[in-house]
């Protein structure tokens, strides 16, 4: 592969030093033969039929007919000699526009150029126009591609090297999204994400969008189908382990290798059945290693788990290696603690407002439980535990641990496993039904966490929270009940928001909504609102002259009980007063015995 490479390079310098020569010759012999500007009839010139540029804007060329009309054309076109007249290289605009103008002549120089120069210099010529559909411009780009190298097309065009591999991974777009980038719906670097992925992956995602541009459906699809490399749980240099494909490094579907396209140098794979293929592998080889070694290999997988799909064939792999599964539930792990640090802890605690003497406290009571952790770890095998190694089941990265199979019951030492752990086969039919019904309930649950996760994740892409209008009642119900589940414990509800709900206190989550959505007012979302502001302030050290929330809260308290709130200021004022009042006299006498000493 390296060598097919060095020789199609090697072959676009020759192509590239072959015509610069041609055109060092060409200009030489020119000199004296500078083509005279000729007035040709415009009847006699014809469109070149591979022409690169085949969109032209209709009122552009209305506009540019008009100028024409009043003013004539100012720069001639350039034309070349056919059998039957001359066809035009460069202008086709001006030419279409002068037609429309309803002239029979338009200004030209007529050149002499080899069929192979012609469409590049068409090419080079639109290319360095200001409104070239970006499409067309891939096309173009890729054309140039065969005689160049990027960096020599981008001097050319005065473009950056890495805009113009931009271009050139969306000419592997396919048409139906090329539709989308022409109409303006899709953005170029979203383009170019899509044109990652083979012909194939991009008609599948195409499809799923049943003629619908959908930007946010897209931007997921990406990401679902696309993997950093630098979390992979194999050797991205490993050129071996799956041989057609190669190493990961040098590979054209690693973006890293596409120019900056989802950040400088960073590596994302981007065909998903390759990188599938290489987990599949280094999964099968873990397997081997654990076995010949004598490690014990956890997938971790709770009994919660245990009936989904993806972990249903990890311990099936397994078993075929006569490798036992123990699921999480079963077993006491160790994993190697980390030493926390004073950043660390910042970290940890940087949605709170701590000092940093109470930082370090906490940091303190890390390390004394990171001690603790340290000596579990360092003395496991002492204690029972035996080496393995935990193993996620959905990237198949793995981590050292030590693990120790917890001691059986009474129950299941005797035989009678409970019905969960037990297989189909050692069930009885009516075993089996509530096996069957439990599974299928734990699947909907997935399938409906995942439905509501695709959805927030689309109203998170979209403009929602900038939107300028009003809230919507089903807005304010939405918060109303996210304030009211949320803030309000059991007492609460029922102290404060006892006539709301009525008699019905143990109402289900459905019903709760339909009848704050029946029953709302919008003085009901004040009521939660200003119920929230009561419990939100913070007491303790924090008061209304330290701490900006109860600052706000103070102030606006003011309007509604202030005659209250002046009393209680009054008290303790006057009690300060008081206070201050002794302190002064404390002092001046402390002042004078001090006085009296330095005599």
């Amino acid at each position: 592969m390296e060598a097919q490479t060095k020789q199609r390079a090697a072959q676009k310098r020759n192509n590239g030093q072959v015509v610069a020569k041609k055109r060092q010759t060409k200009s030489a012999e020119k000199v004296e033969d500078v083509p005279q500007i000729q007035m040709l009839k415009i009847n006699s010139i014809t469109h070149d039929s591979t022409q690169p540029r085949k969109t032209f804007d209709e009122q552009s060329l209305n506009h540019l007919a008009q100028c024409i009309a009043e003013h004539g054309v100012l720069q001639p076109i350039t034309v070349r000699k056919s059998d039957d007249g001359y066809i035009i290289v460069m202008g086709e605009r001006r030419f279409r526009a002068s037609r429309l103008a309803g002239l029979t002549t338009i200004p030209a120089m007529v050149r002499d150029y080899v069929d192979t120069e012609v469409l590049e210099v068409q090419i080079i010529e639109n290319l360095q126009r200001k409104d070239v559909e970006p499409t067309e411009e891939a096309e173009a780009i890729q054309f140039l591609l065969d005689r160049y190298e990027p960096n020599e097309i981008a001097k050319r065009l005065g473009r950056s090297e890495n805009y113009i591999r931009q271009r050139i991974k969306l000419a592997g777009l396919i048409e139906g999204f090329r539709v989308f980038v022409r109409n303006g719906e899709m953005t170029i670097s979203l383009g170019v994400a899509v044109a990652l992925f083979e012909p194939g992956e991009q008609q599948m995602m195409l499809e799923s969008l049943e003629g619908e541009y959908q930007g946010h459906r897209i931007k997921r699809m990406i990401e679902s189908r696309t993997y950093d490399l630098t979390k992979a749980c194999f050797d991205v240099t490993d050129k071996t382990l799956v041989t057609k494909a190669g190493a990961c490094t040098v590979c054209p579907f690693n973006a890293a290798n596409q120019g900056n396209l989802f950040g400088e140098g960073k590596m994302v794979c981007t065909r998903t059945s390759c990188f599938e293929n290489k987990k599949t592998k280094t999964f099968m080889q873990l397997l081997k290693t654990v076995k010949k070694e004598g490690l014990k290999l956890v997938p971790n997988i709770n009994r919660y788990r245990a009936d989904e799909e993806r972990n249903q064939w990890v311990m099936a792999q397994m078993e075929k290696q006569g490798l036992k599964v123990h699921l999480t539930n079963e077993l006491d792990i160790l994993k190697e603690p980390l030493e926390p640090t004073l950043e660390s802890i910042r970290e940890e605690y940087s949605h709170f407002e701590y000092t940093e003497e109470e930082l370090g406290e906490f940091l303190t009571e890390a390390l004394e439980s990171f001690t603790d952790e340290k000596e579990a770890w360092d003395n496991a095998l002492d204690h029972g535990f035996e080496e393995g190694i935990l193993l996620d089941t959905v990237t198949y990265s793995t981590q050292p641990i030590f693990v120790k199979v917890r001691e059986e019951t009474n129950e299941e030492s005797s035989g009678a496993k409970s019905l969960e752990k037990r297989k189909m086969a050692e069930c009885t039919p009516e075993e089996q039904i509530i096996k069957i019904n439990a599974r299928e309930l734990r699947k909907k649950q997935i399938e409906n966490n995942n439905q509501f996760k695709e959805v927030v994740d689309m109203i998170r892409d979209t403009d929602y929270i900038d939107r300028k209008k009003p809230l919507s009642t089903d807005e304010m119900v939405a918060i109303s009940i996210s304030l009211f589940e949320n803030n309000l414990g059991w007492h609460d509800q029922k102290e404060h928001f006892g006539d709301f709900l009525g008699d019905d206190s143990q109402l289900s989550r459905e019903e709760l909504v339909a009848k704050f959505k029946t029953d709302f007012k919008k003085e009901t979302l004040y009521k939660l609102l200003r119920f929230l502001l009561t419990r939100q302030v913070h007491l303790g050290e924090s008061n209304h002259t330290n701490d900006l929330t109860n600052r706000s809260f103070y102030v606006a308290m003011q309007s509604f009980y202030k005659d209250k709130i002046s009393a209680i200021e009054e008290s303790y004022a006057e009690s300060r007063q008081k206070r201050e009042a002794r302190i002064k006299e404390r002092v001046t006498v402390l002042e004078q015995r001090a006085k009296s000493i330095e005599d």
